[in-house]
């Protein structure tokens, strides 16, 4: 988590989590290692929202193509989606409640008390782009859900919204840049 940390307050201070041209810079000036940077970048904007994740997997697919991509958006964002769940297992409701908008928590905390509805309403948000899904994955930190269901949800689910949710920025801005010129 240390080293977490650092690498948050490094992309902070170097603009990495504000300004995409230097995101891509950093990741393609790292040779060998820009991929393992840029699952850095994944892990930290899914715990701490700095930076749209829409933003991020989109340049996954820019730089590593569309199956590398994938690929490195995919494990990113599930090794995020496990700490969030675990921080806030760890740490309980005011942890999940100081990251969060109060209007966002209680619009899902309704939830909590629903025991299996919320573990299929978790699935399917999951597996749709769009949710909050950093944030369901700590809600889900405060129910009773097991790790092998949590992990099962995230490890099937996932692919399809990222592959969903990148592919469709990257054809929505090469679609843009198009009616531009």
């Amino acid at each position: 988590m240390g080293a977490l940390l650092i690498f948050t307050i490094y992309g902070i201070k170097t603009g990495i989590f504000t300004d995409r041209s230097r995101m891509e810079a950093l990741v393609s000036g790292c040779g060998i290692y820009g991929p393992l940077f840029f699952v850095l970048i994944q892990i930290v904007q899914v715990v701490i929202p700095i930076i749209p994740g829409g933003i991020t997997c989109a340049v996954g697919v820019v730089l590593f193509g569309a199956w590398e991509g994938l690929l490195y958006n995919y494990v990113g964002i599930v090794i995020g989606s496990f700490i969030n769940f675990y921080l806030a297992r760890r740490y309980g409701k005011c942890f999940v409640q100081s990251l969060v908008k109060e209007e966002t928590y209680e619009k899902y905390a309704g939830w909590l008390e629903r025991g299996k509805k919320f573990d299929r309403f978790f699935a399917l948000a999951i597996f749709f782009p769009c949710a909050p899904d950093d944030f369901l994955c700590m809600l889900a930190g405060l129910t009773r859900m097991s790790w092998k269901k949590f992990s099962t949800i995230i490890l099937l689910g996932k692919p399809a919204s990222i592959a969903a949710y990148s592919l469709a920025l990257v054809y929505a801005g090469t679609w843009m840049g198009g009616l531009l010129t």
